[in-house]
């Protein structure tokens, strides 16, 4: 439900993939796309029906070839932010488990960033307020 002064809210999931050295996996946005350039966590938006669980594990599959579960995924954090069109609504989930090997599979780029070095990567507003939370933890 909206009205005249709210803005419909967008529900959409990411990851915050760790490697055995404690980076974190970032995908810049590509060309073409909303925010293009600005790097961001995996994920992306829930289909009508699913779970942000099963969403993330369909995107994570979808974006970079590598397959995980459910059970694999801890929920960290949210981000809540609104933007000029819209409320972005933005569960935060931790994943160090997964199979296959991390590839580009939208024509974004990838890199892996410890976590005293994400400032250094512009992000959109929405995932800047994750940073802190996401240092306190692996710093």
């Amino acid at each position: 439900m909206t009205s005249k002064n709210s803005l419909p809210i967008l529900l959409v999931v990411a990851c915050a993939l760790v490697d055995k050295d404690g980076r974190i996996l970032l995908a810049q946005r590509p060309e073409g796309k909303a925010l293009a350039g600005l790097w961001e966590f995996p994920g992306g938006k829930i289909d009508a029906g699913e779970r942000p669980e099963e969403a993330l594990v369909r995107e994570l599959q979808e974006e970079l070839g590598i397959d995980t579960h459910a059970s694999c995924l801890s929920p960290l954090t949210f981000a809540s932010y609104g933007y000029e069109d819209f409320h972005l609504l933005m569960p935060l989930y931790i994943c160090r488990k997964w199979k296959g090997f991390v590839m580009p599979k939208e024509n974004q780029a990838l890199k892996w960033v410890r976590a005293q070095n994400l400032r250094d990567y512009p992000m959109p507003p929405a995932d800047e307020p994750l940073i802190p939370i996401l240092q306190d933890l692996l710093m």
